[in-house]
């Protein structure tokens, strides 16, 4: 359990936690969007410390190595092959939701102390997962989706192939000029600390999203972030 003065982080498999977690999902995404990979996955909840009340949640899927992509839930909108030859674990980070009243900022940092803790318990190789911006318009999203283009893509022999119905070339379309601001705040943080994305979008329209995948190479993490992030998870 990870504590902070205000919340509580904790990882759970738990029926009745995948309940309140996909409670909070559906509040937050308005849509009933539970899958298969829940039963698979655990869940790591982030609560307020006095009242035990839902803050935040996402879910974790640990896969062996690269050659188990395939049963991840980003498999289902990229081609992942690119990433086949990774060994040690890789976990899949999906499903991250605050309470739709809650902005507060202290929530991420408890649940990155948390994921911390989990590399250092797994040996964790890399984090992958799909990046969400709300609206599924490209257009609501320009600015950002070239700060994406000019920084941070993935390298051209880590980049996955296009399976999904509705995509979006972002990094060879006419785009405004770059603004890092409309970068989701969960995207923002994997970008701070080494994290590259995929050159095109996947529109979802049953959400209403638009996102993008992820990979953060734990190796990758800057000394100093690395550290900082070493000396949470071990408080």
């Amino acid at each position: 359990m990870i504590l902070s003065a205000k919340y509580r982080a904790r990882l759970s498999s738990d029926p009745a936690d995948i309940d309140r977690a996909v409670g909070l999902r559906k509040a937050a995404f308005r849509a009933d969007e539970r899958d298969a990979i829940d039963d698979r996955a655990e869940q790591l909840l982030v609560e307020d410390a006095e009242t035990g009340a839902l803050a935040a949640c996402l879910r974790l899927l640990t896969l062996e190595d690269g050659t188990d992509l395939s049963t991840s839930y980003s498999a289902g909108f990229y081609d992942l092959d690119p990433f086949a030859d990774l060994d040690g674990p890789i976990v899949e980070i999906g499903r991250f939701c605050q309470a739709p009243q809650l902005r507060d900022p202290a929530i991420l940092r408890v649940a990155w102390t948390a994921l911390a803790r989990h590399v250092l318990t797994n040996g964790t190789r890399m984090f992958i997962g799909c990046s969400s911006f709300r609206g599924a318009y490209p257009a609501l999203h320009g600015p950002a989706l070239a700060a994406l283009r000019d920084r941070y893509l993935l390298p051209a022999e880590r980049q996955p192939g296009k399976i999904a119905a509705e995509t979006y070339d972002y990094a060879t379309a006419t785009l405004p000029e770059p603004d890092p601001r409309g970068i989701p705040a969960l995207l923002r943080s994997y970008l701070a600390i080494g994290g590259q994305v995929s050159s095109h979008a996947v529109i979802d329209q049953q959400l209403g999203t638009m996102h993008v995948f992820t990979a953060l190479d734990i190796a990758a993490i800057p000394p100093a972030r690395a550290r900082l992030l070493t000396e949470a998870a071990l408080a």
